[in-house]
């Protein structure tokens, strides 16, 4: 039996996120598909989260969701192939971060944040080798990679951090496809 390649794709749920960006991210999903990976990622409905994996199950792709118990609470949670459920959101990252082959940072707000500081930070410990892709679609990342030159300016942050991730503006960009195959190899 062959490996599964997993892209986690982190994102957010809310609804007003522009509708230019859960395009792009529902062809994410067609792109991942594509390549031959499978989906994790926080089982969410709306959004940015429902579009990955509306993206990747209309494609015909495999779709593996984590949250914790009580999300329902808080948004919709998408019917994927595999919907694993624990009991907290240290859970929920470990899990995806024990099943991810490459990190997708989609549109989101402070739960998206967090994720991406966390699989940095192990990058930066190196605890994990995995490649990180920034979506900066429409500028909607601009302030956050300001922030980290910033951070690397004013000496918290050593001006290796930068390399640690990929920035792309769009999900096209051959960027994307490159790293997703050279994971894979």
């Amino acid at each position: 039996m062959s490996k599964r390649f997993y892209a986690c794709v982190y994102g957010g749920a809310n609804d007003r996120i522009a509708s230019t960006h859960i395009k792009a991210i529902e062809n994410l999903g067609k792109i991942l598909v594509d390549n031959g990976y499978a989906l994790v990622y926080g089982a969410g409905g709306s959004g940015c989260m429902g579009a990955i994996a509306r993206g990747v199950k209309e494609n015909g792709g495999y779709v593996m969701g984590v949250a914790p118990d009580f999300m329902g609470d808080f948004e919709a949670i998408f019917p994927c192939d595999n919907n694993v459920l624990v009991d907290t959101m240290s859970e929920r990252k470990t899990l995806m971060e024990k099943h991810a082959d490459i990190y997708f940072i989609a549109p989101g707000g402070i739960g998206t944040m967090d994720e991406f500081f966390q699989v940095l930070t192990l990058k930066y410990l190196r605890r994990i080798d995995t490649p990180i892709v920034v979506l900066n679609l429409d500028g909607f990342y601009d302030t956050l990679i300001a922030l980290i030159k910033d951070l690397i300016k004013q000496g918290a942050v050593l001006e290796m951090v930068e390399g640690l991730f990929d920035v792309v503006t769009e999900v096209n960009d051959e960027k994307v496809t490159e790293l997703l195959k050279k994971v894979k190899n």
